[in-house]
């Protein structure tokens, strides 16, 4: 080693045992004359009240006393250290706070003089019914916010979760009763009797033919209103023709007769797509 390096300097805290800290690389032994620790800094509160009446609960329940027979004198004097406490340490004290040290000052001075002499078959009143009343109405509320706070509350306690679905189902229209469909059958034939004229030829009347023409006239998709499967210019015989074939499809589940509500317009929707259509009577 030369002349001209520096020595190492040795760990004193290492070879002491003890755990100092180092500011630059170098281990500070002792704390600096010149610093400053203000009295409040290593203050910590514990416990914080909402109001007043946390307070007055607060130093009421940690010394278990009842509630219905407070002593003012000494909950006056724990309150005052509380508020003065506040007040050294520069916190902005509400004007609740106060107002409540002058009402508990009041109370304990209207206990300290004589009572007045109380009508007959009265009690005389205490100065501490009222404060007593709202440390009950506010225990009370106090108690129901623990209670609704620990019922489960979403992104608290549980997700929820959410499922979209893309495809959108179709509206299921209830069955139609049988007296509707006498009814719409009623107008149809009413409508015809208006309608009627006299046939010279005879025409043969085929009840599968009048169901292949109502499956071709039905869509799968799509709702075809009763009326709409007799035509307006037909007589009363292929009316009844259109309508007999009309209960064959229905009974033998080809297709559905539905209504929205009653007295509602009926509906025939076809329930699937036929494989062949019905080939017609051959006499």
């Amino acid at each position: 080693m030369s002349a001209g390096e520096a020595l190492p300097l040795p760990d004193l805290a290492r070879q002491g045992g003890a755990y100092v800290a180092k500011v630059h690389g170098e281990p500070m032994l002792e704390l600096p004359r010149d610093l400053y620790i203000p009295p409040e800094a290593l203050e910590v509160f514990l416990d914080t009240f909402e109001g007043p009446l946390d307070l007055l609960l607060y130093l009421i329940r940690r010394q278990n006393i009842n509630v219905l027979e407070i002593p003012m004198a000494e909950l006056t004097r724990q309150y005052l250290g509380y508020v003065e406490m506040m007040r050294r340490t520069q916190l902005e004290l509400a004007a609740e706070y106060l107002l409540m040290a002058a009402v508990l000052i009041e109370i304990k001075s209207r206990l300290l003089l004589p009572k007045p002499p109380a009508p007959m078959g009265e009690e005389a009143e205490d100065p501490r019914v009222e404060l007593v009343r709202r440390l009950l109405e506010y225990e009370r509320m106090k108690e129901a916010a623990r209670q609704l706070d620990l019922l489960p509350l979403v992104d608290r306690d549980y997700a929820t979760v959410r499922v979209w679905f893309d495809r959108v189902a179709s509206a299921r229209l209830p069955e139609v009763f049988p007296d509707d469909l006498r009814a719409a059958w009623a107008g149809i034939v009413a409508r015809a009797k208006i309608n009627r004229h006299h046939l010279v030829t005879r025409e043969q009347l085929s009840v599968r033919a009048q169901m292949s023409r109502m499956l071709k006239a039905l869509e799968p998709s799509r709702y075809a209103e009763f009326t709409a499967l007799f035509a307006e210019h037909r007589d009363v015989a292929h009316l009844v023709v259109a309508f007999l074939a009309l209960l064959e499809l229905a009974r033998e589940r080809l297709v559905e007769i539905a209504q929205a509500e009653p007295f509602a317009p009926i509906y025939i929707h076809l329930r699937s797509a036929p494989a062949f259509a019905l080939a017609p009577d051959i006499d």
